[in-house]
């Protein structure tokens, strides 16, 4: 079946992922976030959409889930460090998310909540029925998200259940997925040393791994008495213990247990309503994962503690704070250096005839330009100035120098060149950075196409296995209902239920045939509990069955009334109800609209095969009845029976083949006096021995007694034929 899953990555949606996968359901995830912080396992199809979205009621449509789960509780898309503006947060995510699978889903709905609902001391186990009393923000808030989902429920009908989990505790993979008090207590050994740990607070741990187990149990199930049941481990344990656990794993010289003052305060929920319904079942222990939570923790500290935390050595710390300055200080160092063979080149170069036209400082402010930029070309020339001012002051005073109209030529030559060059090389850089960001982005839009087109290609190949291969395609249903025309005319009815209950994969299935305007009889069933209504039912008075099929429409079970079929849909001709199908067993993820559909196309298909028999039988009924009284003849009579017996040998009906032995005057006379207290359904006709015989259809060997005395007072004398003992 379908699967959506809500909620933010972590440990509970991992092992969910995991389990739906295992057990052959595909896989749908609304990750609540645009942007993942972390991954999740692969699903089938993924949708990184918000819960404010409004995209979310054409999700629900576009999957059609069988099931709906939401984290709820246990989603870490909400931290909860803000209790007021989650609190906000999560009550908008969640109506968004129930408006969208009200208007447009399908299926069940499930909500996670949580032990957090309760505080304050319960020296009894918590029942379901224990009104919610947290004080703090959360548990209030999951409160409310519970009464929202039941007031759900209740207005529309729809199938919704709510799972109450007690003390959820995983083993994290970093300090985001650190929300349960195990690796709270874990975290805090790490960061402090030392745990402070209320003498007075027990509780019950649940882990992962059985609660993914125990709600798949409850999601699956074909129905539920109630909309909420707390799942638990029922396995008290103090914070003491737990701490004495975590303190053994981390190493008792490192951890240091210190009890503090506290409130009283146990709470314990009761599993026995769930275990009543879904049956009972083995958990992890407690002790195990702990302590193997714990010490992973310890050896992957990096991954928990903060940058403030994680202090390194003294020297690591010098080492790379001396290397970040290192690396800003050598840009200067080496424009103080190369300036030293640039000032003395340039003093060569004065007084010499070849190279007294060359200007090196110029030479050297353009090549600091190019390598480092406007920074370091500015640097070059305050640098130049200095030197070229040193050397004219060699033969003239610093007043001349400064007077000199051909220095500050020379300097705002200087000054342009560099800031030009600089600059030049500047936007280069950021032009090709800018360039580089542009193709990251596009790289990354190409793997989001080329992961949307193999997404496509998935779904492509799935629909096509489905329209191609699936057993309910158009295809298949008719290639099944079409083998109806090699039975014979009498057949066809009993091997209409039998083919029924393949196509909609239900092993019990009843097919009645309508007596007159009020009453229908059983013709065919393939079990005991598809005859649980009766031989013969007053279809009127079946309320809400009977108004939806003279609607025209299928019925279908919603509110899970034991007294009715699940599905069921009429045959008719003319406007008058010919047959009722009734289909008792059907997996309730496939009490769709689109099995709804396929119950009246096979519908339509059994009654083309119905009336082909029945125009058949009609033709020939000179021939099969003696001179138009209600005896049929020898080989209509024999073909009969034979089909009835074959189908009591495949408990598609039963019936009992009564033969008269005395009392018989004339066979046709007999025929019309017998004929006259026989049931529509039952038949008299000749064997090849001559004798006359009576065909009881849906009647025992014990109800066939009653029918016996009753022929006795008409002088018959009946007996049970052995050709119907099967």
């Amino acid at each position: 079946m379908n699967v959506l899953l809500i909620g933010g990555a972590g440990g509970l949606m991992n092992h969910l992922i995991l389990k739906m996968k295992k057990e052959g359901h595909r896989v749908y995830l609304l990750t609540g976030s645009r942007l993942e912080e972390t991954s999740y396992q692969k699903v089938f199809e993924k949708y990184n959409f918000s819960y404010e979205s409004a995209s979310l009621p054409e999700i629900f449509e576009s999957i059609q889930p069988d099931l709906t789960i939401f984290a709820g509780a246990c989603d870490t898309n909400f931290t909860w460090k803000k209790e007021e503006t989650e609190a906000v947060r999560y009550m908008a995510a969640l109506t968004n998310i129930l408006m969208g699978y009200v208007s447009r889903g399908s299926g069940r709905f499930v909500y996670i909540s949580s032990d957090e609902v309760y505080g304050g001391d319960y020296p009894e186990d918590i029942t379901e029925q224990a009104p919610p009393s947290s004080q703090r923000m959360k548990g209030m808030i999951l409160a409310q998200g519970e009464e929202m989902c039941e007031s759900c429920q209740k207005s529309t009908g729809r199938d919704i259940l709510i799972l109450r989990l007690d003390h959820l505790y995983v083993i994290p993979r970093n300090r985001r997925e650190i929300r349960d008090i195990c690796s709270r207590m874990c975290l805090e050994a790490l960061e402090q040393g030392h745990i402070l740990v209320p003498e007075n607070d027990s509780f019950s741990l649940l882990y992962v791994t059985d609660a993914v187990e125990l709600i798949y149990r409850a999601a699956v199930s074909r129905e539920h008495k109630r909309v909420l049941y707390n799942i638990s481990s029922q396995t008290e344990i103090s914070r003491m213990e737990l701490a004495g656990m975590i303190q053994r794993a981390m190493g008792e010289d490192g951890t240091a247990v210190i009890p503090k003052e506290g409130e009283k305060r146990r709470a314990v929920l009761s599993q026995a309503l769930y275990e009543s319904e879904f049956g009972s079942s083995f958990f992890c222990e407690v002790s195990v994962i702990v302590e193997k939570t714990a010490a992973q923790m310890k050896k992957n500290s990096y991954l928990f503690l903060t940058e403030a935390q994680r202090k390194p050595p003294l020297l690591e710390r010098m080492k790379e704070k001396g290397g970040s300055l290192l690396k800003t200080l050598l840009p200067f160092v080496e424009n103080l250096i190369a300036f030293i063979p640039f000032f003395m080149l340039n003093n060569r170069a004065v007084g010499s005839g070849y190279f007294s036209s060359l200007d090196f400082y110029l030479l050297y402010v353009l090549l600091f330009a190019i390598v480092y930029g406007q920074q370091q070309a500015m640097l070059s020339v305050v640098l130049a100035v200095a030197g070229y001012c040193f050397r004219q002051m060699y033969d003239r005073s610093g007043f001349d120098v400064l007077i000199d109209t051909n220095t500050y030529a020379w300097i705002a030559q200087l000054f342009i060149l560099g800031l030009t060059v600089g600059y030049m090389r500047d936007q280069i850089l950021r032009l090709k950075e800018e360039s580089e960001q542009e193709k990251d982005f596009l790289t990354l839009q190409l793997t989001d196409i080329q992961d949307i087109n193999s997404s496509n290609v998935r779904v492509k190949d799935a629909l096509e296995t489905q329209i191609v291969n699936q057993s309910d395609s158009v295809g298949k249903i008719y290639s099944i209902t079409s083998a109806l025309e090699h039975y014979s005319p009498e057949e066809v009815l009993f091997y209409a239920a039998e083919m029924l209950g393949r196509l909609l994969k239900s092993r019990d299935v009843a097919i009645y045939t309508v007596s007159n305007k009020v009453y229908a009889r059983l013709f065919s069933a393939t079990s005991k509990k598809a005859r649980m209504l009766g031989y013969s039912i007053q279809y009127t008075q079946m309320g809400e069955l009977y108004e939806t099929l003279a609607a025209g429409k299928v019925f279908i079970n919603r509110k899970m009334d034991e007294r009715y079929p699940l599905m069921a849909s009429a045959i008719c001709e003319n406007d008058e109800m010919q047959m009722i199908l009734m289909v008792w067993d059907i997996p309730w993820e496939r009490m769709t609209l689109g099995q709804a559909n396929q119950l009246v196309v096979i519908s339509a298909l059994i009654q083309n095969a119905v009336l082909r028999a029945g125009r058949y039988l009609a033709a020939l009924e000179h021939q099969r009845y003696v001179d138009g009284t209600p005896l049929l003849g020898t080989d209509a009579f024999t073909a009969l029976v034979q089909a009835y017996v074959k189908a009591q040998k495949r408990g598609l009906t039963e019936c009992t083949l009564l033969k008269i032995e005395s009392g018989v005057k004339d066979q046709k006379e007999t025929a019309l006096l017998i004929a006259g207290s026989l049931r529509q359904s039952d038949y008299v006709g000749t064997m090849p021995d001559g004798s006359l015989y009576v065909l009881l259809s849906n009647t025992n060997r014990e109800n066939a007694q009653f029918v016996i005395k009753r022929f006795e007072g008409l002088g018959l004398r009946l007996c049970i034929a052995e050709e119907a003992k099967a």
